[in-house]
């Protein structure tokens, strides 16, 4: 191997050396950490106040937060911990300004100061033992605690522990600065006292808590039930009205159903009673028709014949009174030729009286004769035309007989529903007959808390009256027919029509 090839060797060997021992002896300080390097001598000085003369800290070098070259064999590096402590601070029986023992519990926040002379002053006191900073610390709040605690009273430090824990740190900062420690914050965490002080002092104060709060929840607890019955009634009054709606549905569709059912019946039955009227008309028709017949065929010529036998009678009476005034005069002019004869004789006075009272006897026989021949022929006319009165009465009964089995047929047929279409038809007139006294009223006051409403409710009072007044006298409940018709509608709507459009309903 050449020379040159190991000098150069032996240089990179020794710069690799060179690198390593820097690199191994260089220090970083970390975020929370502080070096001290000491290796020199301080600087002398001379105390102003005694006169002493002393070296001072410039020989350490305080690193925080960057790098530093430890001279190896020359300077030495140590590392303070500047991160914070949480120290409880626990403190019995101290005497309150009242004389009340109290005890105390806290917790201080304490740290190294992050200024150079901070540090120097903490590494020399606590660099070699850093757990010591505990001990102190609790040792000077400790003191701080009890020293302010006895110029307040406990109720001053329980109203204000802000203002304490600030007298406390302002107490004991000096002695912790002096140290190169810092207090970042202190707090008081309980407050207690010997015996029942606190409770006492607080006994006033709970009993008003706690009857407000009785207060309270009594004023809670009512509107609680108050709500909760408001609730209820609400949800009564939806399930009267729900109540009320499936009652009102009900009954639309009940009536609906009934008058579905009942539309069939009505109209057969409105069918027949057309057809009994017509039957009735034509009845009446033929009634009319047979008085006419019997006025052409009967009344009238028995009337021609009256009126012939009254006229012969009476040509027959002229005729004899005729005869008679004839035979009178002939008779007359006889007697008064025979008076005049016997007058001439004597005697024809007496035989003229004589003859007289002959011929006023024959006279009055012939018209007694007319006479009774008159009344014979009025007598036969009057017994003509009763006989045709007779025909015709009976003729017209028949009729009206007639027309009545066929309505009683009908009626007898459709039963039930015949009988709700009489009583619906005679409803309205019962109605009317019963509101007649209120429409003949001209002016009226009504003195009712019901107001108008009385009215159409005295109507119906009237009514009710009335059928109760109807069922009393003749036996016949109208409500319990009504009630039974509507009853048996639906079981009697179940036939099917018969064949010839008939139906057929049963009780």
């Amino acid at each position: 191997m050449s020379p040159v090839v190991v000098a150069v060797a032996g240089v990179v060997v020794l710069l690799v050396l060179l690198a390593l021992v820097v690199v191994t002896r260089y220090k970083v300080a970390g975020p929370s950490e502080a070096f001290i390097v000491t290796g020199r001598r301080g600087k002398k000085a001379t105390d102003p106040e005694t006169g002493r003369v002393f070296t001072d800290n410039s020989g350490q070098k305080v690193v925080v937060g960057g790098g530093v070259f430890v001279v190896p064999f020359v300077q030495q590096k140590f590392t303070l911990d500047l991160s914070s402590r949480h120290i409880p601070v626990a403190v019995r029986g101290a005497v309150t300004l009242r004389g009340v023992k109290a005890n105390l519990d806290g917790v201080a926040i304490v740290k190294v100061g992050g200024t150079e002379d901070s540090i120097r002053a903490a590494a020399q006191r606590f660099l070699m033992q850093q757990d010591g900073i505990v001990g102190f610390t609790q040792e000077v709040l400790s003191g701080a605690l009890r020293a302010i605690v006895g110029r307040m009273s406990v109720e001053d430090v329980i109203r204000d522990r802000a203002a304490f824990a600030g007298q406390v740190a302002e107490e004991a900062e000096a002695s912790l600065s002096g140290q190169g420690l810092v207090l970042d914050a202190f707090q008081i965490q309980d407050i207690t006292t010997e015996g029942s002080y606190l409770e006492d002092l607080g006994r006033p104060e709970a009993a008003r808590a706690k009857q407000e709060a009785d207060i309270a929840e009594a004023v809670a607890r009512r509107a609680a039930e108050q709500a909760r019955l408001k609730a209820e009634e609400e949800i009564a009054i939806a399930q009267r009205t729900f109540a009320l709606k499936q009652a009102e549905i009900k009954a639309e569709t009940d009536e609906a159903a009934a008058r579905a059912a009942a539309a069939g019946p009505l109209a057969e039955a409105a069918r027949q009673q057309e057809i009994l009227t017509q039957q009735e008309k034509v009845a009446e028709r033929q009634a009319a028709l047979t008085d006419r017949q019997l006025d052409t065929q009967v009344r009238k010529p028995a009337d021609a014949q009256r009126y012939a036998a009254e006229q012969e009678a009476e040509a027959k009476r002229v005729a004899r009174v005729k005869q008679a005034e004839a035979d009178k005069a002939a008779g007359i002019a006889a007697a008064q030729a025979e008076a005049e004869r016997a007058r001439l004789t004597g005697e024809g006075e007496k035989q003229r009286r004589s003859a007289l009272a002959e011929a006023e006897a024959v006279e009055g026989l012939k018209q007694g004769e007319a006479e009774r021949a008159r009344r014979a022929a009025i007598a036969e006319a009057v017994r003509l035309e009763g006989e045709a009165e007779a025909s015709a009465i009976g003729a017209k009964g028949a009729a009206e007989a007639e027309a009545m089995r066929q309505k009683a047929d009908a009626f007898g047929q459709y039963g039930d529903a015949a009988v709700l279409q009489m009583l619906v038809e005679v409803l309205p007139q019962v109605v009317a007959k019963a509101s007649e006294p209120l429409s003949a009223v001209d002016k009226m006051t009504v003195i009712s808390t019901d107001g108008a409403g009385r009215i159409p409710r005295a109507v119906a009072d009237n009514v009710a009256q009335g059928l109760e007044l109807l069922g009393s006298t003749t036996g016949v409940d109208l409500a319990e027919l009504l009630k039974g018709i509507t009853q048996r509608t639906p079981a009697t709507v179940e036939q099917s029509p018969s064949p010839n459009g008939k139906v057929e309903i049963t009780g």
